[in-house]
């Protein structure tokens, strides 16, 4: 096996393993209602973990190689990964103004039920948990439609 491939394999093998990250991640926030500060710092590990994954073999791999073989599936892939990064950024923006609320008003020590978020944060909270969502969702979609054209490039190449 080329060098290449070598490489691009254990880059397909990382970014794969990022997406189980990422499902039970959203699963801790799913399955609790009550988020305390451990259950946070506990999902933003596996969170961090899928994007470290994704983004180390994007910083240190594909980009330095992107421009010499821009075309094709390789243009696809990345419009879309970096249509995935926007949705992220577009859904960090509603993560700080929900977690400054929560913080502020101690909900991730002392959870109280009877504290609704969209009245302890400033009036646009709706607006920023919808923020947040969108960008959740969308980052998602992105990630499912990038990896599946890298996947396709992939056995394009090297298999």
């Amino acid at each position: 096996m080329a060098p290449d491939a070598q490489v691009a394999t254990v880059v397909l093998l990382s970014v794969a393993a990022s997406f189980p990250c990422f499902l039970y991640g959203a699963w801790i926030m799913i399955d609790n209602e009550k988020i305390t500060w451990g259950i946070l710092t506990y999902h933003l590990k596996f969170i961090l973990a899928g994007l470290t994954l994704t983004t180390g073999p994007l910083l240190f791999w594909m980009a330095p190689r992107l421009l010499e073989q821009l075309g094709g599936f390789a243009a696809v892939h990345a419009f879309f990964g970096l249509q995935a990064y926007a949705f992220l950024a577009f859904g960090f923006t509603g993560i700080v103004r929900i977690f400054r609320a929560k913080y502020e008003h101690d909900l991730y020590t002392e959870y109280d039920e009877d504290v609704l978020l969209d009245e302890i944060g400033d009036e646009n909270m709706t607006f920023w948990r919808r923020r947040l969502r969108i960008g959740v969702f969308g980052y998602t979609a992105c990630w499912i439609v990038t990896f599946l054209t890298g996947f396709a490039r992939y056995v394009a190449l090297y298999a």
